[in-house]
């Protein structure tokens, strides 16, 4: 979680591990990926998964959010979709669904990738 905390941008298991033996932990990949796994189930870090197909975790704010990912250099945005949360409450309520949840990722060329192309 610290190092999760250190690092702003999404990073992959493979990063996150790169990153702790750089900084000198002695950990192993293995662990990292169990670790990352336990920590997304347990809502405490956010997952989303590239368009590649690789998962990348990030420690983000407590509230519900959405996220803009530059397809180019990975910065990430976090934007509250009020619209998205009434369509899919509306959605939910017209199939007799209850208790559902989502999620939804925006992928894109921020304006530094775009301008520097």
């Amino acid at each position: 979680m610290a190092a999760l905390d250190e690092v702003d941008e999404f990073r992959s298991s493979q990063e996150l591990h790169d990153y702790l033996r750089h900084k000198g932990e002695n950990v192993g990949l293995s662990t990292v990926y169990r670790t990352l796994t336990a920590l997304a189930a347990a809502d405490e870090v956010d997952v989303i998964v590239r368009e590649d197909g690789e998962s990348i975790y990030r420690r983000c704010s407590g509230t519900h959010h959405h996220h803009l990912v530059c397809r180019s250099c990975g910065r990430t945005v976090e934007v509250e979709g009020p619209a998205v949360e009434r369509w899919a409450d509306a959605v939910a309520r017209e199939n007799g669904f209850t208790e559902v949840n989502h999620t939804l990722e925006l992928f894109g060329v921020c304006t530094a990738c775009s301008s520097a192309g």
